[in-house]
């Protein structure tokens, strides 16, 4: 496995434009929401996180945003955090981690 990867495509949602997925998603999730999800991609930067109960949903936690010390999740790694923000242009929810997560069994 490479050290760092990005997540696959989302899946698409029959019967729902991008923008109906994305105003959902920003409904679902507004800023302050506690998130718990899987990490699905890893970059230098921070990782990519599937959340649980919007699989449509991305999320971003950047290494800037996680516990000091942690380091990256590693893939598969089960994470809690809360919303950050919402960024509009690529359509990805920003995580503050609480915990570094854990490798799923």
């Amino acid at each position: 496995m490479e050290e760092y990867t990005w997540p696959g495509r989302r899946p698409d949602v029959p019967g729902l434009s991008p923008d109906d997925v994305w105003a959902a998603t920003i409904a679902a999730l507004p800023v302050g929401a506690p998130v718990s999800g899987e990490v699905i991609g890893r970059q230098p930067f921070g990782v990519f996180i599937r959340i649980d109960g919007l699989p449509e949903a991305v999320g971003l936690a950047e290494i800037i945003a996680m516990p000091e010390g942690s380091g990256l999740p590693v893939l598969g790694a089960r994470i809690r955090g809360e919303v950050l923000d919402h960024v509009e242009h690529n359509c990805q929810v920003r995580v503050r981690l609480h915990e570094a997560g854990t490798a799923i069994e």
